[in-house]
């Protein structure tokens, strides 16, 4: 039996955090929910430390190793007679990496915290039930071992796929078979250059959260922001099973039995590319009184895999079909939050779940396109836009038209990040793209060339006071508009695109093209990383 516990100890998941006493009975107040950091005794400590030391180095070969097998190379050490050595070396620190592993074991085993702990872990793998989950959830220690919560399977067909669910994909060339044929072998070099890239540095130079050495620098941060969520907002965490097989790490605060109707709308929040829930966006509709559940991308924190859009879109999916079948919310309950490049993720959403209340996009984009040809050498440009059509098609504006919904945009006046020349240059920001795309596809009669240009006009304002002087020189007069677009939806299908403004005078058109602007987009004069307050979380305009 003890050398059972041992091996337990042994393979067991570091443990980083205790929430609150296991057998604490509820309801607590706030201050008695307030937890503790794991102390490790001595043994455990100091053999930990070695391991984390070796995870670190192996960590650095790895990320390291093109230009480490380059130099071994030119050296003339790729050979039988230097590997042997070599080996005999690496095999020698494997067997003593595993005897440090055995007694931090051991060291573990000598610990009443650690050995409650991994009492309740196996207990709850064996039966997976609300009394045994609510105790594991007191621990906070590597998420790999945590059970699963949700599948996609409990509410989907469980027919396997290996895509998962549909993305929007550009549109194919029509060419002849024979030509077809030959432009294949053409391009195959191009398309083997475009895998190599995207699978290498170009994933992690888009998803930089997703590297391995960022995330161990970010870890006392990450765990102390996922210890405030639970225990001072009482956060559920949960692991989801997507339909590609990866795991999705998630944090839900429940709001509902507050007396605020704040708590009655669910807030999924989307985080950018370097962004997790535990210090993320998921903070504004928090504080706001919102009942909100915030989710990492494939890769991130908790979750596995890596984020390319299909595996984004998996993920999205399941985390929705938590949110309504496991929390039980509407879909007209849920409003969808995103920040930077979480706009894909978000958008995807909108398009496949269009009964959502409304989707609010803040610092994002209409497309990654010009944002990658931005940072990447004007020689590479057919390369940069082959791959990024190919398997990084971030593609929000066409998505964000396929829903009918509320929208609100949130423009950063001072965003370095998705602005193609510099913040300096308000109208190089591509969320100026992605407002004027969604108004053109919605009201199509009203943003004509004169329309446009009005918006473009208002749009490059670099003051809240220029703002209003171009409207004002307009002479938009508000309730007119409001009349005529509730008239038109009275009247007519309230479909978009909507043809109101058809048989309009260009003042008329120029009025409502600023008018509906104003009401779609909101400015924020700051950065593209400075969290978002609470008190510019505004739920979008409805007509």
């Amino acid at each position: 039996m003890a050398a059972w516990i041992w091996l337990r100890c042994l393979f067991g998941p570091s443990l980083h955090r205790i929430h609150r006493t296991p057998d604490l009975n509820r309801p607590e107040s706030r201050a008695s929910r307030r937890g503790w950091t794991y102390q490790p005794r001595s043994l455990e400590k100091h053999t930990d430390s070695i391991l984390s030391w070796a995870s670190a180095i192996w960590s650095l070969s790895y990320y390291s190793s093109p230009l480490l097998l380059c130099y071994l190379y030119r050296k003339g050490y790729l050979c039988t007679s230097k590997l042997v050595p070599v080996s005999q070396y690496l095999g020698t620190v494997l067997v003593c990496l595993f005897g440090v592993a055995c007694l931090r074991g051991l060291g573990r085993w000598r610990n009443p915290e650690y050995l409650q702990f991994i009492t309740i872990l196996d207990e709850t793998r064996r039966n997976h039930n609300p009394s045994n989950k609510r105790k594991l959830a007191c621990y906070d220690f590597d998420f790999s071992y945590w059970p699963v919560d949700f599948s996609w399977k409990e509410v989907s067909n469980p027919k396997f796929s290996k895509a998962g669910v549909s993305l929007l994909k550009p549109e194919p060339k029509h060419r002849g078979s024979a030509d077809g044929m030959l432009n294949s072998v053409r391009t195959l070099p191009c398309h083997i250059v475009s895998y190599l890239i995207a699978h290498s540095f170009g994933r992690r130079m888009l998803y930089p959260g997703s590297v391995g050495l960022l995330q161990k620098a970010m870890r006392p941060m990450l765990q102390q922001g996922q210890a405030r969520l639970i225990e001072e907002f009482n956060g559920q965490r949960n692991k989801l099973l997507a339909c590609d097989g990866n795991e999705i790490d998630t944090m839900f605060v429940d709001r509902r039995g507050d007396a605020s109707e704040r708590g009655k709308t669910l807030v999924i929040c989307c985080e950018g590319n370097a962004g997790f829930y535990e210090v993320g966006c998921m903070n504004t509709p928090l504080e706001g009184g919102y009942s909100v559940l915030g989710w990492n991308h494939p890769g991130f924190g908790g979750s596995t895999g890596v984020p390319f859009p299909q595996n984004e879109a998996n993920a999205m999916d399941v985390v929705v079909q938590f949110a309504v079948h496991k929390l039980g919310f509407q879909l007209s309950d849920i409003v969808v939050y995103a920040w930077s490049i979480g706009g894909f993720t978000a958008s995807w959403a909108a398009m496949t779940y269009p009964e959502i209340r409304a989707l609010v996009l803040d610092a994002s984009f209409d497309d990654l396109l010009p944002l990658a040809l931005k940072v990447m050498p004007d020689s590479w440009r057919p390369l940069v836009k082959h791959t990024v059509r190919q398997y990084m098609n971030l593609n929000n504006a066409d998505q964000l038209c396929k829903y009918q919904g509320p929208v609100l945009l949130i423009r950063r006046t001072k965003d370095e990040i998705i602005t193609t020349t510099g913040p300096e240059d308000i109208m190089s920001n591509r969320g100026n793209d992605l407002l004027l795309k969604l108004l053109q596809f919605r009201y199509p009669k009203v943003m004509t060339e004169e329309g446009v240009r009005a918006v473009r006009q208002w749009l490059g304002a670099t003051s809240s006071v220029e703002e209003a002087s171009v409207y004002s020189s307009y002479e938009v007069d508000d309730d007119w508009c409001v009349s005529v677009l509730q008239s038109y939806q009275t009247d007519r299908e309230t479909l978009f695109p909507w043809s109101v403004g058809e048989d309009m005078a260009l003042e008329g058109r120029r009025q409502l093209a600023l008018f509906l602007a104003r009401k779609y987009m909101r400015n924020f004069e700051t950065t593209h990383c400075t969290p978002l307050p609470h008190s510019e979380f505004y739920p979008p305009w409805r007509l």
